[in-house]
């Protein structure tokens, strides 16, 4: 073997040495959460046997809303910024805050640009932007009191997804599949995908979002793609049969088996793994895009004919997903930037996600398996109550998202922001919160899982975090 090749615990299992069997003892133990064994542990059952808690959830789909959606203009009421439309921001609310764009220029109070109305037998109050969403205002719990620490797009996303703003950190749906391992041998069990609006600045979207950082790499997403072929060179190459392209893989296979066996590298087990569900995917996939065993009624119930790139077919696509055992589904849409023309670019906007945001919940509950998927929609951060023109600038000291689904109560609203929607003043829920409480949902206390990386053990929820009980059904 080539001496680059030789690793420390390659070296110590040679060494007959009382040191190096003890070092190496001490290796196997750290192995033991990251190493081959634990890796095809946790490729099928996942890391934590047995869960800690009992779960109300067996799966997540993550609706982002990438650019941030003004809580103004969807789930936050707030009359009393439409009675001060065109004045002064109070300084009491903004001194020494940080803004984005605004930051040093005249602030003014930007009222509502859309009016709210009561929905369901709960009477929430939703924007008229969302009569979709509001007709399953029942099913729904509304957090009004988001804060996170990011005020730009990119470190908030990655805060959103990873519980830090460092990038390289795993992303929560990296943390779930290796923590929970999947429910399918043929799909990755972390799928994401995006779609692109017409009405807002659409920022870009980095693959590292769903990386799975120092996890093993086999836990990052994979995107799927909303339009053409979902995953690029699945299909074989013409003039190949299938038995030639299993011989290669079943070769490729036992030669990485060979340098496995002599390195006991995680990110060889992830290659060998990912040749042979790279080979099951193309049948898979094929079967998971077609769509003609869907009903016309289901299709009408999304808005979508299907596989148009658009948000309401990757809803459907969630869906199908979720009912072939992928752990965590992240879709984005991004078209939610909205610095100018906030009132019309958000009508656009709400109205190319409302409809099968709503879909997939009925879809699921009919179906039955609303109760046991975790629905979350939010975005990565608000929008300032303060005009930027005729639009808003990012804001993160107080912004609302929903949860529906696997252990939320259904038809209620929790926490607030103050009179005029610019800090959250009322059962304040942090990010490191809303992952505490996804985790508990699918049965893991947050604070137990940990995963040991040069020489700290490294959480989800960094260190801080707690349950929201309050929605919890």
């Amino acid at each position: 073997m080539h001496s680059s090749q030789l690793l420390r615990r390659s070296f110590l299992s040679r060494t007959a040495c009382g040191v190096g069997a003890a070092a190496l003892a001490s290796l196997l133990v750290r192995d033991s959460r990251g190493g081959d064994s634990a890796d095809k542990l946790a490729a099928s059952r996942g890391i934590i046997q047995p869960l800690h808690l009992a779960p109300k959830a067996k799966r997540v789909i993550f609706l982002t809303m990438a650019g941030g959606p003004s809580h103004l203009e969807s789930l936050d009421y707030k009359p009393k910024l439409a009675e001060l439309h065109g004045q002064p921001m109070p300084e009491s609310f903004t001194q020494g805050q940080p803004i984005a764009q605004l930051q040093g220029k005249e602030l003014k109070c930007f009222g509502p640009q859309h009016p709210f109305q009561k929905y369901g037998e709960s009477g929430q109050e939703i924007c008229t932007l969302f009569p979709y969403i509001g007709s399953v205002a029942d099913e729904i719990c509304i957090i009004r009191s988001l804060r996170t620490q990011a005020i730009n797009h990119d470190p908030a996303h990655t805060f959103m997804n990873a519980g830090t703003t460092i990038s390289g950190r795993p992303s929560m749906g990296a943390w779930l599949t290796y923590g929970l391992g999947a429910e399918t041998e043929n799909l990755p069990g972390f799928c994401v995908m995006t779609s692109t609006g017409k009405f807002g600045q659409s920022q870009p979207i980095a693959s590292r979002q769903w990386s799975a950082g120092f996890l093993p790499s086999r836990y990052q997403g994979v995107e799927l793609r909303a339009k053409g072929d979902p995953v690029l060179f699945v299909t074989r190459p013409d003039g190949v049969s299938l038995t030639q392209q299993a011989d290669v893989v079943e070769a490729v296979g036992r030669l990485n088996k060979l340098e496995q066996d002599a390195v006991n590298d995680p990110e060889i087990a992830t290659r060998i793994s990912q040749y042979e569900l790279a080979f099951r995917m193309q049948s898979s996939v094929p079967e998971l895009v077609d769509i003609s065993d869907e009903p016309q009624s289901v299709l009408d119930l999304y808005g979508t004919a299907g596989a148009d790139g658009t948000f309401a077919a990757n809803c459907l696509l969630a869906r199908r997903l979720a009912e072939r055992g992928v752990r965590f589904i992240q879709l984005y849409h991004r078209d939610w930037d909205h610095h100018g023309g906030i009132k019309e670019h958000m009508a656009g906007t709400a109205k190319e996600v409302d409809q099968a945001c709503a879909a997939l919940i009925t879809d699921l509950k009919n179906r039955g398996m609303l109760d046991e998927t975790l629905i979350v929609w939010t975005g990565e951060f608000g929008r300032t109550p303060m005009a930027q023109g005729n639009g808003r600038d990012h804001h993160m000291k107080g912004f609302s998202i929903w949860l529906a689904g696997g252990g939320i109560k259904g038809g209620m609203s929790y926490g607030a922001t103050d009179e005029l929607g610019y800090n959250a003043v009322e059962n304040i829920v942090e990010v490191h919160d809303l992952h505490a409480t996804l985790l508990h949902l699918l049965g893991i206390d947050h604070e137990r899982f940990t995963y040991r990386w040069q020489g700290r053990d490294f959480r989800l929820t960094d260190v801080s975090g707690h349950v929201v009980e309050a929605v919890l059904a």
